[in-house]
């Protein structure tokens, strides 16, 4: 019998790499309004993180404070921003092979705190999205990672009693702990499919 039932894989750093994209769309944004965010702080601090959880902290740092919905207000422009940048999402060539692999034993999910806007049209954008069943977003959960409620969400829309989980970030990881599922952590997208590979033939 197979350990594992399922697999749930988080979209940003884990499928694509588009976490750079994120930063740059929200330091586009919030630069007008006095915040500024760069690429090394948003790496070690934010990746994985709630987008308004990332906000209040922002702007409770910012000299001088600033009011976090004023930055809030700014996320429509920011989903316009990664719209336009993932038009060609660059996911790597031999994700397609991977998943339709998979796709014969395991039962497969999304789990992101990104929005729907930000991981379905890339993968109807490369004929992804039909290796999923399940795709929970940010919108679908009250309390976001590293709260367990998105991947316990997951396994019980796919049934799921022993599911993978597949994380890149820390407040991913403690997620699918917190939900008592073994966690596959990966560094990159580009590592994710031989790593993933070599944990089930394991």
């Amino acid at each position: 019998m197979p350990r594992f039932d399922a697999i749930l894989f988080d979209f940003d750093g884990v499928l694509l790499d588009s976490e750079p994209i994120h930063c740059a769309c929200w330091a586009d944004v919030l630069a007008p309004v006095g915040a500024k965010l760069e690429w090394e702080d948003y790496r070690a601090r934010f990746v994985g993180m709630d987008d308004r959880e990332m906000l209040r902290m922002i702007a409770a740092e910012a000299d001088p404070p600033l009011d976090w919905q004023i930055l809030w207000a700014q996320f429509p422009a920011k989903k316009a921003g990664f719209r336009q940048r993932i038009q060609d999402p660059p996911f790597l060539p031999g994700l397609p092979a991977l998943l339709e692999r998979l796709s014969g034993e395991y039962k497969l999910a999304v789990v992101s705190s990104s929005s729907r806007m930000e991981i379905e049209p890339p993968l109807a954008a490369r004929n992804l999205r039909r290796y999923f069943q399940v795709l929970v977003t940010g919108e679908d959960v009250e309390h976001h990672k590293p709260a367990p409620d998105p991947y316990l969400l997951a396994a019980r829309l796919l049934d799921a009693r022993a599911p993978l989980v597949v994380e890149d970030s820390p407040p991913g990881i403690a997620s699918a702990h917190a939900a008592g599922f073994e966690v596959l952590a990966v560094n990159s997208a580009a590592e994710m499919p031989d790593r993933l590979l070599t944990c089930l033939s394991g």
